[in-house]
């Protein structure tokens, strides 16, 4: 039986997770978004790997908020519908939608899809969904192991055989950050935050710290992000893009933050 060929969609992407260790692809960014029409109107969300970003050449290493292109399949060994299989050296760039003066594009495309809750979305059979929380009642940090387990380092230690070169080491980041928070069902939940943003804050703010000790550099590094996570919630319409687990479909978490400005309601003229 003839395998069908991939077809070349359009995706917005809103979700780059952290690099996670891949026997098959050494490391790959869980990447997902909405799946556009030919229009660039959206249709579903969408969940899309392998991407080796690492390993993208520069014109196609995408950010946040970018329309991308790309050869994809549904993905027939995930149960889960929003997930398809991509052909990373497919992807071209269409355009970026910048937050300056488009986040009124940004709110058209993406807050129609919303949900309300978590299990909102389970009971509609997805994996992805938008929601906005109603009360951030803390967000916090955890540590966690400081290093690979043999196995994944074993996975690293071999190189990126696909691409032909070897990537730079993929640090293990020995914290997790979480929210807590309240949904409009009454729900509360502790979800973590694999947002690579984050990650990435974490290992930059410790990497400029003044500070010689690792331990303060780090107690620095996560001062900051939990400053940043705040801001977010107190002064930013936060929401939050939930993923769940292929091996625990149950479990979700935060695989992206999406914070536009607040905007204030324009108070209407008085007729007399």
């Amino acid at each position: 039986m003839l395998k069908t060929p991939m077809k070349r969609r359009n995706i917005l992407v809103l979700v780059k997770t952290y690099p996670s260790i891949s026997q098959k692809y050494r490391e790959t960014v869980c990447t997902a978004g909405l799946l556009l029409d030919d229009e660039l109107k959206p249709l579903s969300w969408i969940r899309v790997y392998p991407v080796r970003f690492r390993n993208l050449t520069n014109d196609a290493r995408f950010k946040k908020w970018t329309i991308i292109s790309a050869d994809i399949e549904r993905n027939d060994k995930d149960h889960r519908h929003e997930s398809y299989r991509i052909n990373d050296a497919s992807i071209s760039i269409i355009e970026r939608i910048e937050p300056k003066k488009s986040w009124k594009r940004r709110r058209d495309l993406v807050f129609p899809m919303k949900s309300g809750c978590t299990s909102e979305i389970r009971e509609r059979g997805k994996s992805i969904g938008l929601v906005r929380p109603v009360e951030i009642k803390r967000c916090f940090a955890q540590k966690t192991t400081r290093e690979w387990s043999p196995k994944q380092q074993a996975v690293l230690d071999q190189g990126d055989l696909l691409a032909g070169d070897k990537l730079g080491d993929l640090e293990k980041i020995p914290y997790k950050f979480y929210y807590e928070f309240k949904e409009e069902d009454g729900s509360s939940h502790k979800y973590s935050i694999l947002d690579w943003e984050i990650s990435e804050l974490f290992r930059k703010s410790r990497n400029r710290s003044i500070h010689f000790k690792q331990e303060d550099r780090e107690k620095e590094a996560v001062s900051k992000v939990i400053r940043k996570l705040e801001h977010f919630s107190k002064n930013l319409d936060l929401h939050f893009m939930l993923g769940n687990f292929k091996n625990h479909p149950q479990n979700f978490g935060i695989i992206g933050l999406i914070y536009p400005p607040i905007i204030e309601c324009e108070q209407l003229p008085l007729i007399l």
